[in-house]
């Protein structure tokens, strides 16, 4: 099972930073590492919009850490202040020497990893002018 998570996630920064498009986006992956002057393109890209709205990305980091402390917040009060691990061991879902940890890893996955990894993807597209080059083609 672990093995399908994992190749979720590394499917979702392509599929990001393509715009909803896999192809696309290895792509640009693929550009980026082979091709010089389009690093030296976003990295100045970067550089400069990092000089310029460096107000705008510490409010987007803030706002980030914040929405990803409240879900992981939620999700630590799902598994250990709510019936619902031991609901699940009760039902016979989860086996008996079964942690807390499942129900953590469990939500998580499906949703602070993702957030964080589109985040990541989209800070990236932004920050690079990636957004702007997309919209044109």
């Amino acid at each position: 099972m672990e093995i399908f998570v994992e190749f979720a996630r590394i499917l979702i920064l392509p599929y990001v930073l393509g715009l909803a498009n896999i192809t696309n986006g290895v792509a640009k992956i693929r550009h980026f590492f082979s091709r010089k002057n389009v690093r030296q393109f976003q990295w100045n890209s970067a550089i400069g919009k990092l000089r310029k709205q460096w107000v705008s990305i510490l409010l987007n980091f803030t706002c980030f850490i914040i929405i990803a402390a409240g879900i992981n917040y939620l999700i630590d009060l799902l598994a250990y202040e709510t019936c619902l691990f031991f609901s699940l061991k009760k039902d016979g879902i989860l086996v008996p020497t079964s942690s807390e940890w499942t129900i953590l890893l469990f939500f998580k996955n499906i949703s602070v990893i993702p957030f964080m990894l589109v985040f990541d993807a989209m800070f990236l597209l932004w920050i690079t002018n990636g957004l702007k080059n997309s919209a044109k083609t």
